[in-house]
């Protein structure tokens, strides 16, 4: 089971799959010319997450955005796990086997923790980090809106979660990533319509909960952000998730970290405002 959705916006990207040792395939796309930077998106989404805003780098990176492990189109597995540091260990091994060096790490959300992680455990490799909106704080999207509450407050729950899960539809998940957004009207309809038929797959309810179980192993995280030696640049928008206290206490784990706020932004800068969000990451890269 596929879906020819990627290619409705980016039709010169090659898209392929790539095994690993942990037993996981994952999706990626690859597409532009230039010093490579890998793109990781936010839970419960999937590579298109950045539809709006690859275009507008292909002229001055290689860009790699990849399903993470479970999500989007990458392969579901039985029996493997979904916690920060299984995913930050994939995700390294992605970009070792594609030889990736020169590199810009950049994600938003889920994304942006390991991208945080992912830098820290690579080294010199990584050249320079842009993490939008870092996903490293309690509830995480339990505070996008009362419906999200509610929803992923029973998603967690053992047994009743995966009943949960698999009753998600257009409406419910519309209703919770709309919470993401100042501007709900950003939320891209047939993007919503993608992410439920990815997400109608065999065993997708378990790796959604998942997920969601795994939350403190990204908090815990933060415990390796001091390791970093890539400039990092941090960027929240002003409605982000996060408190303001939470992002300034993520800026003091990061060596000399910049830190930049989007106005009338929320949890999903990628979507709401791609053309900053690529000018962050085109000025990052000259910078360095």
């Amino acid at each position: 089971m596929t879906s020819d959705y990627t290619e409705t916006w980016a039709d010169a990207a090659q898209i392929d799959y790539i095994s690993l040792s942990s037993n996981r395939r994952l999706r990626y796309l690859r597409s532009g010319t230039g010093s490579p930077l890998v793109l990781m998106h936010t839970l419960r989404t999937q590579l298109d997450y950045f539809q709006r805003l690859i275009p507008l780098l292909t002229d001055r990176f290689t860009v790699y955005a990849v399903d993470l492990p479970g999500l989007g189109w990458s392969d579901i597995r039985p029996g493997v796990h979904y916690e920060e540091p299984a995913i930050r260990r994939d995700m390294v091994e992605f970009i070792e086997k594609l030889a990736l060096t020169d590199l810009t790490v950049a994600g938003e959300s889920m994304g942006a923790t390991l991208a945080l992680s992912i830098a820290a455990e690579l080294g010199s490799r990584v050249k320079r980090v842009v993490a939008l909106n870092t996903y490293d704080y309690p509830q995480g999207v339990e505070r996008a809106n009362i419906l999200a509450s509610v929803v992923i407050k029973m998603m967690r729950i053992p047994g009743i979660g995966l009943m949960v899960s698999k009753l998600e539809n257009e409406l419910i998940l519309s209703g919770i990533l709309r919470g993401g957004f100042y501007d709900p009207k950003m939320l891209p309809k047939d993007f919503v319509k993608e992410l439920i038929r990815s997400g109608h797959r065999a065993g997708y309810p378990g790796v959604e909960t998942a997920y969601l179980h795994a939350l403190n192993s990204f908090i815990a995280a933060r415990k390796v952000y001091g390791r970093i030696s890539a400039p990092v640049t941090l960027v929240y928008g002003d409605h982000d998730w996060s408190k303001p206290a939470e992002r300034e206490a993520v800026a003091r784990l990061v060596p000399g970290s910049q830190m930049l706020t989007l106005a009338r932004t929320g949890h999903f800068a990628s979507l709401e405002h791609p053309d900053q969000v690529a000018k962050i990451l085109i000025g990052a890269a000259a910078e360095n």
